[in-house]
């Protein structure tokens, strides 16, 4: 299968510096959505792109994703046949060609499979929708035995044939010998003096080319992005659509409205998720992982029972079976915790792994430290990790007590059973069992505060 997708607009409705099809949606761009469509289909097919407008940006973005694809330019947008043309000497004559469109980035792969079905044989395969309002949009025409006869665009179309409701998507799937030869053929006698794709329909249709169609399974899967309201308003539509999936696999959502997932979130049985959480990347979440309100959750593994409280953020993380995290609490890159790990309120954790059934509770930082089991990290505690140049660990054994107020100024290592005073600034070792305090003796001076002066 040859698959072109079209991405050379400028989107000039868009106001923005950056090409239209890299707005993103949903955590990534529109263009990465119809490349992954389409690929779902074709296995190790490269798509081509057609770039115009930003495609230095658009390339550059292919390259650092790592996206397997082919581009070429269109150098003067005069059209969608136009477009096309500029990626015939890249198709392969004996396989269908099935066009794309960048800024349309929903079309699902189920409604690809249909449709390339329907380029069997020779036979062009046409995606068409019923649409109650079709203005904008390219018309249907069909003979009256119910065959298509052509595609009529609405800037050419009669009042008669403005009536009717079914349009074309844009979206088909055509032999590509014979798409070659009507590329070519294309004239831009249209109110747009451009080449339109649409026209081979016509001349499939004369040289007795069977034209057959398919209507995809959503009216979203076919939207075309051309402003930022249109791309807002289809982000709320498949935030939607993935809640209900959510909802149909049986996670709760107490509000499927207030969601957003921006790459892929995996639940298992009986997760719960409240309002205004967001995921990115790769998140998921195990059997009776509780997420509270206003998360954000990006690249994690949360293990079965897990609770994560208000307002938490976790991000490139792992968090053990049982484990309870926050309110306001933040994991950050390279955190590892056992099974039921307590991380409280106002407590960050970085590059971090912390052994099951310890607990930091309240008001502390962990960088780059190695904790082990039942330990207690106690309010205000500080890894000193960082001397402006160089990161240095800190390694807390079991059931080690770290009194409040401690700072421990890496690398040093606190033995298995040892007890920090509060107050404590460590930079030795501490003792396996022993108590270890720093702190200057306490006085009290006859002093008194000093009072504000009568004017």
């Amino acid at each position: 299968m040859n698959i072109v997708i079209l991405a050379a607009g400028q989107g000039k409705r868009m106001r923005s510096a950056l090409p239209k099809v890299l707005h993103p949606l949903a955590g990534k761009p529109m263009l990465a959505h119809a490349i992954a469509s389409a690929a779902a289909i074709t296995g190790q097919h490269q798509a081509i792109v057609v770039l115009g407008h930003g495609g230095d940006a658009i390339r550059e973005y292919l390259e650092k994703s790592a996206i397997s694809a082919k581009t070429v330019v269109q150098k003067e947008q005069k059209g969608t046949g136009h477009a096309v043309l500029q990626a015939a000497d890249l198709l392969v004559d004996s396989e269908p060609t099935l066009i794309l469109y960048g800024d349309v980035p929903l079309i699902q792969t189920k409604t690809l499979e249909r449709l390339c079905q329907l380029a069997g044989e020779g036979a062009l395969g046409l995606l068409t929708q019923i649409m109650p309002n079709p203005s904008g949009y390219g018309r249907i025409v069909r003979n009256l035995d119910g065959g298509v006869q052509s595609i009529v665009e609405e800037k050419d179309a009669n009042p008669e044939i403005k009536a009717i409701t079914e349009i074309n998507t844009g979206l088909m799937a055509v032999p590509t010998a014979q798409l070659k030869r009507w590329l070519k053929a294309l004239e831009p006698n249209n109110a747009q003096g451009e080449y339109y794709l649409t026209d081979i329909i016509s001349l499939a249709v004369n040289e007795g080319v069977p034209v057959h169609t398919t209507a995809p399974d959503a009216s979203w899967e076919t939207v075309g992005v051309n402003s930022r309201e249109q791309l807002a308003e289809l982000e709320r539509t498949w935030q939607l659509e993935l809640a209900k999936r959510l909802l149909d696999a049986g996670v709760t959502l107490m509000d499927p409205a207030r969601i957003d997932i921006r790459g892929q979130l995996v639940c298992g049985q009986d997760v719960k998720i409240d309002v205004g959480c967001i995921f990115e990347g790769q998140v998921t979440l195990a059997d009776g992982v509780s997420v509270g309100p206003y998360c954000v959750i990006r690249d994690a593994v949360i293990e079965a029972g897990a609770v994560i409280h208000a307002y938490t953020h976790i991000d490139q993380a792992k968090v053990g079976a049982k484990s309870v995290i926050g309110p306001y609490a933040r994991l950050r890159p390279g955190t590892e915790l056992a099974n039921e790990v307590h991380i409280g309120n106002f407590v960050e954790v970085k590059n971090s792994q912390i052994a099951s059934n310890s607990k930091a509770n309240h008001l502390a930082y962990i960088g780059d430290a190695t904790i082990g089991s039942k330990v207690n990290v106690g309010a205000g505690t500080i890894t000193c990790n960082y001397d402006g140049v160089n990161k240095f660990r800190t390694v807390i054994e079991d059931e080690a007590f770290i009194g409040s107020d401690t700072q421990l100024v890496a690398p040093v290592t606190v033995g298995k059973g040892a007890t920090l005073g509060a107050g404590t600034t460590l930079t030795k070792d501490a003792p396996a069992g022993q108590l270890t305090v720093t702190r200057v003796k306490q006085i009290s001076l006859n002093w008194q505060r000093p009072v504000k002066k009568s004017k």
